[in-house]
């Protein structure tokens, strides 16, 4: 089997899908790695060291017609799809359920399209979750970011002069990125709370030393722990609630997502008004519209005296790390796949069939229509 590994072109990206590490650990499955020349170097994986790993680096168009597999972070362009071959594999995270058209337009290609973000959350595929390793590093940079956005200090400090009181900071969503800003905050000293409507997870955020905040709104889980959406008379009296909470927090971290559908609605611009000047909102949502309604998506804007972060890809600005965990997860789920040399799949595997949406020619984004 031919991987290849071509450099990240959307944007501001700076992963890459496997790291030398990966590369060499892969060659032990019959398989060996064409990396593009220069794929790594904004995460800090130069082509030597991929090299000493035993791939070979390549022009891109090298790449795209000899890999049997092209392993993504992020999904490809238009001429990078007709760039793809039939019959070909693609791993990535391509988002279907957010624009399906995506899955359109590899089918056209015949391509065997397999997206990381469709990955099902059981306990046999939490290896290959890149969602929640990407979610990790996310909620992680999101709570550094209010802490050095915000102007003050973060823990409690009693000095010469005088006590400082901490920060406070609410974080929106108890999911793994939220979880990653409360223990975060919670390590800078900051006094944290944490809210999200599955009841659930109260007992997570106060085991990270945080309080949970109770609005007597109640949502539901759905599938893979994901919220579920709540009814809009719900959602606006969740908001006026939330809205005295807001207005007393030095930091707002929020990260509430519904997969497939706009982020919901959180803090509203009356929210935002009501909090003190030199406060901070980082939206974690901001790629998916936003949880702030003055969330510009990415980028970072001052209303009301308040600072609103709408950073689209933090993963990125991390991307060492980010990329590390990426390349296990995809290391994992090609473990699947690949026997021998070769493709293999099996869809009656709950992990194959979630997460391929392309297949000879036709576009499988419904779990069981293989």
């Amino acid at each position: 089997m031919l991987i290849g590994v071509p450099k990240e072109t959307e944007r501001g990206e700076r992963r890459v899908a496997l790291v030398p590490d990966i590369v060499g650990r892969l060659a032990g499955d019959s398989v060996e790695t064409l990396v593009e020349t220069g794929a790594g170097e904004a995460a800090g994986f130069p082509d030597i060291a991929y090299e000493e790993a035993g791939a070979r680096a390549v022009p891109a168009g090298e790449l795209y017609a000899q890999a049997e597999l092209v392993a993504r972070v992020r999904r490809p362009s238009a001429e990078e799809i007709a760039a793809l071959r039939e019959g070909q594999a693609l791993v990535a995270l391509l988002q279907p359920l957010s624009d399906p058209s995506i899955a359109d337009a590899l089918a056209a290609r015949k391509v065997t399209a397999f997206s990381m973000d469709t990955i099902p959350r059981i306990t046999r595929a939490q290896s290959m979750d890149a969602l929640s390793s990407q979610a990790t590093v996310a909620g992680y940079k999101a709570a550094l970011l209010a802490a050095t956005t915000i102007g003050k200090f973060f823990p409690m400090l009693t000095t010469a002069a005088g006590t400082i009181a901490p920060a406070r900071v609410l974080v929106l969503g108890a999911g793994v990125a939220g979880l990653q800003a409360i223990a975060t905050a919670r390590r800078l000293g900051a006094v944290v709370s944490g809210y999200d409507v599955r009841p659930a997870v109260k007992e997570q955020v106060e085991s990270l030393g945080a309080s949970f905040l109770e609005l007597d709104v109640e949502g539901a889980e759905g599938v893979g722990g994901y919220a579920v959406a709540l009814a809009e008379d719900e959602q606006e009296r969740q908001r006026q609630l939330m809205a005295l909470h807001v207005g007393a927090s030095d930091a707002v971290i929020s990260t509430a997502l519904v997969p497939g559908r706009p982020a919901p609605l959180l803090v509203t611009e009356e929210a935002v008004a009501g909090m003190r000047p030199g406060s901070v909102v980082v939206d974690l949502a901001a790629e998916a519209g936003g949880n702030c309604a003055l969330t510009e998506p990415g980028e970072t804007v001052v209303r009301h005296g308040v600072t609103i972060v709408g950073e689209t890809n933090l993963p990125s600005t991390m991307p060492l790390h980010a990329s590390q965990m990426y390349a296990r997860n995809v290391a994992s789920f090609l473990g699947l796949l690949v026997h021998d040399g070769a493709l293999h799949l099996d869809f009656e595997d709950e992990i194959v069939r979630d997460t391929c949406v392309a297949h000879e020619g036709r576009v499988l984004l419904e779990a069981g229509t293989a």
